[in-house]
């Protein structure tokens, strides 16, 4: 099918399926929810990935070495890099076969039908909504290390002006976040080259074993479980690179620039998880760095000293990946919602764009519900739960590529997946073992996700599966 032809029906299409109770939507509907076509090349998409991910090497990661040690978190680290990889590949097909704002949502809409769709984007959604409320909290704690203060005030200026940036434009906030993000690499080379010398491996595993838990050592001093309670913090390395696909409708050629831009910026995303994690940690001690609001900061410190240039430096220019983060996933969020508000599975003037082609109320909505979350101050509680939201995206997401290539395998793909389904099958079982490390960590964050998850089932459920747009760009994807 030619998405180009969608939105061209009659006024006659306005009755619902006796059928089905979706209702198509008239050419006038669509034109009230219109993205700015041709607004990113591969380049910029890969930037968008990076950005998605970047604050993770800045804070957030290192809760994992109190929960697994170093060795804990390395394995983590390395399961979860394999679970990442696979899914990529996986979306890099799927993002050239359904090039859609709906992402991960379109893709089970395919493979599995609206109520799989349903599940998978209001996922997507929660993790999204959450995750910037965990970053700015973070974003917080680098500003008071430079300046003394942090909190409330902070949290309500960060939320309005790149809101704000995204409602004056697409192509405008993406130049923006280009550039933030070239600053936040730039800072975490710094710190890289800054580091190198001081690396000690002794430093990697100076948290005592507990001798009460069986399999603990000095490599993995709260034992095997410790590797499970660590895998959500090692997440946050690569949590919302699967965001890539959700620009797919404003991307100059999506057939070619998803699959390149999501494959880079994973490569990019697991250097920088390799070098933060071992040099952090070799540098300053797991110890140190196991509770540190600015890890990066508190391990340059903990080697030139309190105060030294090198660790102001990287401290004012390590807000940038905070930033870049925060910034990028404020874009994920409003076109996860805008798609699922323009085929009718939230309601439908949540997706209406503005002059400037951006959808406004997208953005201000879950900006306000994420401020109030921010206002709790719980950073890694706020980790865990969009982490949750993730998992269980990451479980469908990947059952979608692997559903479509044994159901469809002569459906048009312009990339294949080079781990084909193997590759799936493996990222499918790591993301079900990720998925019930969440409650290890924290059955408190995992309880509330679940929660508001349930709350939006029932409104799909008693609602909104009677009120689909039939001819939205996901659903209409299932009609060919």
């Amino acid at each position: 099918m030619n998405t180009s032809d969608l939105g061209t029906t009659t006024a006659s299409d306005f009755a619902p399926d006796a059928a089905t109770g979706d209702e198509p939507a008239s050419g006038e509907y669509f034109q009230a929810r219109e993205l700015k076509k041709g607004a990113a090349g591969w380049v910029l998409l890969t930037c968008l990935g990076v950005s998605y991910v970047i604050s993770g090497d800045f804070a957030g990661w290192n809760f994992g070495l109190a929960e697994g040690g170093f060795g804990g978190l390395l394995i983590a680290t390395g399961l979860m890099a394999l679970m990442y990889t696979g899914m990529a590949l996986a979306l890099a097909e799927l993002s050239a076969t359904i090039p859609t704002a709906g992402g991960g949502y379109g893709f089970a809409r395919r493979a599995m039908g609206p109520f799989a769709g349903f599940l998978t984007g209001w996922a997507i959604l929660l993790e999204y909504a959450i995750a910037p409320a965990a970053i700015v909290i973070f974003i917080s704690g680098y500003i008071a290390e430079l300046v003394g203060f942090g909190g409330p005030f902070i949290y309500i200026v960060f939320y309005s002006v790149f809101i704000a940036i995204h409602i004056w434009g697409v192509g405008e906030a993406l130049k923006v976040m280009l550039g933030i993000a070239g600053v936040a690499v730039l800072a975490l080379l710094i710190f890289v080259l800054a580091m190198i010398p001081h690396f000690d491996v002794n430093n990697l595993f100076d948290i005592a074993a507990d001798p009460g838990v069986a399999g603990s050592s000095g490599f993995l001093p709260n034992g095997w479980l410790g590797i499970w309670s660590a895998i959500p913090f090692a997440i946050w390395f690569f949590l919302a690179v699967e965001g890539v696909p959700l620009a797919a409708e404003e991307a100059k050629d999506p057939t070619n620039d998803m699959p390149r831009a999501i494959v880079s910026s994973m490569a990019i995303l697991l250097v920088l998880a390799v070098l933060v994690l071992v040099l952090a940690t070799g540098g300053a001690g797991a110890l140190a760095m196991s509770d540190h609001p600015a890890p990066l900061v508190g391990a340059l410190e903990a080697v030139y000293g309190d105060g030294a240039p090198v660790a102001s430096l990287v401290n004012f220019l390590g807000l940038a990946g905070l930033v870049a983060s925060f910034f990028s996933i404020i874009f994920a969020y409003s076109r996860q919602l805008f798609s699922l508000s323009r085929a009718g599975y939230l309601p439908k003037w949540l997706s209406r764009t503005s002059r400037r082609k951006t959808p406004t109320m997208a953005l201000l909505i879950p900006g306000a519900i994420g401020l109030g979350l921010a206002f709790t101050g719980e950073g890694d509680l706020l980790i865990s739960m969009a982490v949750f939201g993730a998992t269980i995206s990451y479980v469908l997401m990947i059952s979608s590529h692997i559903v479509l290539r044994r159901r469809e395998p002569e459906l048009p793909r312009p990339y294949k997946s080079p781990g084909g389904v193997v590759a799936s099958c493996m990222a499918l079982v790591l993301a079900l073992v990720a998925l019930v490390s969440t409650f290890l960590v924290s059955p408190v964050a995992a309880a509330l996700t679940a929660l508001v998850y349930v709350v939006g089932i029932a409104y799909f459920v008693l609602y909104s599966r009677h009120h689909l747009v039939d001819n939205a760009p996901e659903e209409a994807f299932n009609l060919d």
